[in-house]
C-alpha cells in the first residue's frame, strides 16, 4: 500500500511541518547544554578542588561516556525509533547536567563527567538519526543547518552563563535551572517528532515492508559496510583537525604572532563565526551542486585556509586564514552524517553511531597529537597535519556519490515539500 506524494510529504498530525522544527529544537538544546557545562568549567574546576592536569585527565571520561553512549544508542534508535530515543536522550542529558555543579571531589567530578558525557552521545547519535529521517522526508539537504543550531545553542549558553555568573549565582544553582528548561524541552518536544511509518513514508499495516526492514536491520548488525568505515575515518580526519582549531587556534597567535590576549581570542571567534554562518547556508549549496562538491570543495578551502594561517607573518592575515579555514570545514561533517544515514535506513542510527563515535574520537586526539609534536617542531608546522588530513578528505569525496538514499539535486527539484524551509 503506497501513499500519495502528497502524504509522503506530510503526515494526518503535520509530521513534517513540526518534525523540522522540533529536531532544531533538540539540536540546540544540546548545544546550549554542553555550552553551560563549558562556561561554568573554571568554577566547577574549583568547587570540586581539581588541578588544571587533573581535569584534563577526567575530560576523558566525559570523552569516554560520549563514545559509550553513541555506540549503544544507534542500534537502540534503529528498534525502538528516534521518536522515542531522542526525548528520553535529551531528558537524560538535561538531568546529568547538574551533576558536575554538584560535585566536590575528584571521584564525585569524574563520575558525573562519565555520566554527562553519555548523555550527551546518546542524544547526539539519536538527534542525527531523526535528522536524517527528516531530511529523507524532505528529499533535498537540511541537515547542515540542524549542526549549525547546535552552534547557535553553545553561543547562546556562552550569554546566558556569563549573565549567571555575573550575578553570583553558583554552579549548581545554573545547572540545575538549565536542567529543569531541558526536561521541559525534552517532553515537549517529544509528540512533535516524526512516527516511525512516517519516517520511512509507509505504513504500519505493510508487513512486507516490515520484514524486509527486519531483514535488513539484523544484515546490518552483522556486518557494517565498508563505505560506512570510511566515512567514519573521514569524520574522524576532518574533526581532528575542527579540535585543532579550538584548543589551538588561540595559543597560535598568542604565542607564535605575539598577539595580545584579546586579539588572540578573536582566532576562535573567527572560525566558530564562520563555521557557523557556513552551516547555515552549506544546504542550499548541497542541494544545487550535491554532497560530493561540499566535501570536496569545502576540504579543499579548509586546507587552503589553514595553510595561510600557518604561514602567516601578520596577525590580520592569519585571522583571514582562521575564518576560511571555519568556512570551508562547515559544510563537511554534515554531509558525512547525512551519508551515514542514508546509506541503509533501516540501520541509520547504527552507521551515524560509527561515524560519529569514530570523529569525536578525532575531535578529543587532535590536541593530544598536536601537544607532543610542538616538542619538535613549531606549533605552526604542526598545522600541515590537518592540513594533509583535509587534502585527503578533498581527494576522497567521491565516496558520497555512492549513496543511493539520499536526495540528489535533481530529486530535489523534482519533489520538494510545499512549505517553505
Amino acid at each position: 500500500m503506497n501513499r500519495s506524494p502528497r502524504s509522503l510529504r506530510a503526515g494526518p498530525d503535520g509530521s513534517l511541518r513540526s518534525g523540522r522544527p522540533a529536531t532544531f529544537a533538540y539540536f540546540a538544546l544540546n548545544g546550549f547544554l554542553m555550552g553551560m557545562w563549558i562556561v561554568h568549567i573554571p568554577a566547577i574546576e574549583h568547587r570540586a578542588g581539581v588541578s588544571h592536569a587533573m581535569l584534563g585527565w577526567l575530560l576523558l571520561l566525559l570523552g569516554a561516556g560520549a563514545f559509550a553512549g553513541m555506540q549503544l544508542v544507534g542500534p537502540l534508535t534503529d528498534r525502538s525509533g528516534a521518536r522515542t530515543v531522542v526525548p528520553v536522550s535529551a531528558a537524560l542529558c538535561s538531568a546529568a547536567l547538574v551533576l558536575p555543579g554538584l560535585a566536590t571531589n575528584v571521584w564525585t567530578l569524574g563520575a558525573a563527567l562519565l555520566v554527562l558525557g553519555f548523555g550527551n552521545g546518546c542524544l547526539d547519535v539519536s538527534m542525527n538519526a531523526h535528522a536524517v529521517q527528516v531530511e529523507r522526508r524532505y528529499r533535498r539537504p537540511v541537515m547542515s543547518a540542524f549542526h549549525a543550531t547546535f552552534s547557535i545553542g553553545g553561543v547562546l549558553a556562552a550569554l546566558a552563563g556569563a549573565r549567571a555568573l555575573s550575578w553570583g549565582w553558583s554552579p549548581p544553582v545554573t545547572l540545575g535551572a538549565v536542567a529543569l528548561l531541558g526536561l521541559a524541552v525534552a517532553g515537549a518536544g517529544a509528540l512533535a517528532l516524526l512516527r516511525p511509518e512516517d519516517a520511512h513514508g509507509v505504513l504500519p499495516a505493510d508487513s512486507a515492508h516490515t520484514a524486509t526492514a527486519g531483514a535488513a536491520e539484523r544484515t546490518a548488525r552483522r556486518q557494517t559496510p565498508r563505505r560506512i568505515w570510511i566515512l567514519a575515518t573521514l569524520a574522524l580526519a576532518l574533526m581532528l583537525c575542527e579540535g585543532v582549531a579550538n584548543d589551538w587556534s588561540v595559543l597560535h597567535l598568542r604565542d607564535h604572532l605575539e598577539a595580545p590576549a584579546a586579539t588572540a581570542a578573536l582566532a576562535y571567534g573567527a572560525f566558530a563565526t564562520a563555521m557557523t554562518v557556513g552551516r547555515l547556508l552549506t544546504d542550499r549549496v548541497a542541494g544545487r551542486f550535491g554532497p560530493v562538491a561540499v566535501l570536496r570543495y569545502g576540504a579543499s578551502v579548509a586546507a587552503l585556509g589553514l595553510t595561510v594561517a600557518a604561514l602567516s607573518p601578520w596577525i590580520p592575515l592569519a585571522l583571514i586564514g582562521w575564518t576560511v579555514f571555519g568556512t570551508g570545514l562547515s559544510g563537511c561533517i554534515p554531509q558525512l552524517f547525512s551519508a551515514a544515514g542514508h546509506t541503509d535506513q533501516t540501520a541509520a542510527g547504527a552507521n551515524v553511531s560509527r561515524v560519529a563515535g569514530l570523529g569525536y574520537l578525532g575531535m578529543l586526539a587532535g590536541p593530544a597529537i598536536i601537544g607532543p609534536l610542538t616538542h619538535f617542531i613549531p606549533l605552526s608546522l604542526t598545522f600541515f597535519l590537518p592540513v594533509t588530513l583535509c587534502a585527503v578528505a578533498a581527494c576522497t569525496a567521491g565516496i558520497l556519490r555512492s549513496q543511493r538514499d539520499a536526495p540528489t539535486p535533481r530529486e530535489a527539484g523534482a519533489a520538494r515539500p510545499t512549505e517553505k524551509a
